[in-house]
């Protein structure tokens, strides 16, 4: 019964060092990634991505990039749901768009500093 739970743990363990050593930018760019819930009968994971990843504009590539690769190296997780808090639950940016350089976010700043482009 013991040795269930001791599996059990080393899974968790191990996806938690997945996202270590395979997503080291996460924590390095101001994010976090929490194991939200683990299902070791139906082998699905639940991960959330907190901090600096609600707001970033590369966080669907990120959950994207672990839902695929996770599956692929843990060979007892089946399914990944990942997300961040902004995202309503994984599907996608949530109506949240990239912000760039010298963008402000408002419609009233439409100056820019630069040239305009041609397209």
């Amino acid at each position: 019964m013991s040795t269930d739970t001791q599996e059990g743990d080393d899974l968790e363990e191990r996806v938690a060092n997945f996202l270590r050593r395979n997503f080291p930018q996460i924590q390095m760019h101001g994010g976090s990634a929490a194991i939200q819930d683990l299902d070791r009968e139906t082998g699905e994971v639940t991960i959330q991505l907190g901090g600096a990843c609600s707001g970033c504009g590369i966080s669907p590539m990120t959950i994207q990039a672990i839902k695929s690769r996770m599956v692929q190296e843990i060979p007892e997780i089946e399914k990944v749901h990942a997300s961040t808090g902004m995202d309503g639950g994984g599907h996608g940016g949530g109506g949240m768009s990239p912000s760039f350089p010298g963008e402000s976010g408002s419609e009233e700043s439409t100056t820019d500093e630069g040239p305009e482009a041609p397209f």
